[in-house]
C-alpha cells in the first residue's frame, strides 16, 4: 500500500482543454450533456432561473417601506440643563452626566420647563425656543460639529 508522504502529485496540474474535438477526452458536447438550454453556449441561467416556473424571488413576499440609515439625534430636555449651572455643556459633559447614550451622536436640547441658571451650550442644534432661553438666563448657543470616534479621527485625517 502506498503511504501518502510518499505519493507522486504535482500541484502543476493542466486544466482540461475542453471542446477540442471527439479525441480531447472531453470532446464532442465537451461534458455538457447533448441538446437543451443548458448544453448551449452564450447566456447562462439566472441563479433564481426555476425553469420557467414562478422563481422563489417572486414567490417570497417583499418587505416594504423605508428604513432609513440616518441616525436620529439625541435628545435633551432644557430644564435638565439647570443641574449643569456655570458649565460649557457639551457633548462630553453631557455624556458624562448621564443625559445622552454617545457623545458620537447628533444632540439636539428641545423646550421642556424653564432654564434658570447661565449656561454656555455647545452642541449641534437647539430650538429657536431654547436659544431665546438660553440668552435670556445669561448664557451662549453656539452651533458645534459631532466629535469623531478617535478611529474615525485617524482614517478621515
Amino acid at each position: 500500500m502506498t503511504k501518502y508522504n510518499e505519493l507522486n502529485i504535482s500541484a502543476d496540474k493542466k486544466p482540461n482543454r475542453v471542446g477540442r474535438g471527439i479525441a480531447g477526452g472531453q470532446g464532442k458536447t465537451a461534458g455538457r450533456g447533448t441538446k437543451g438550454q443548458k448544453s448551449r453556449t452564450g447566456k447562462k441561467l439566472g441563479a433564481m432561473f426555476a425553469g420557467g416556473s414562478r422563481s422563489l424571488v417572486t414567490a417570497i413576499p417583499k418587505a416594504r417601506g423605508f428604513k432609513s440609515l440616518r441616525s436620529s439625534a439625541q435628545i435633551v430636555y432644557l430644564d435638565r440643563l439647570n443641574d449643569l449651572k456655570g458649565k460649557t455643556v457639551d457633548n462630553e459633559l453631557l455624556f458624562k452626566e448621564g443625559y445622552i447614550a454617545t457623545p458620537y451622536q447628533t444632540v439636539k436640547v428641545i423646550a421642556r420647563g424653564e432654564l434658570t441658571e447661565k449656561v454656555n451650550l455647545h452642541v449641534a442644534s437647539a430650538s429657536k425656543s431654547v436659544q431665546a432661553a438660553i440668552t435670556k438666563a445669561g448664557g451662549t448657543f453656539v452651533k458645534t460639529a459631532v466629535p469623531l470616534k478617535k478611529s474615525e479621527k485617524t482614517v478621515k485625517a
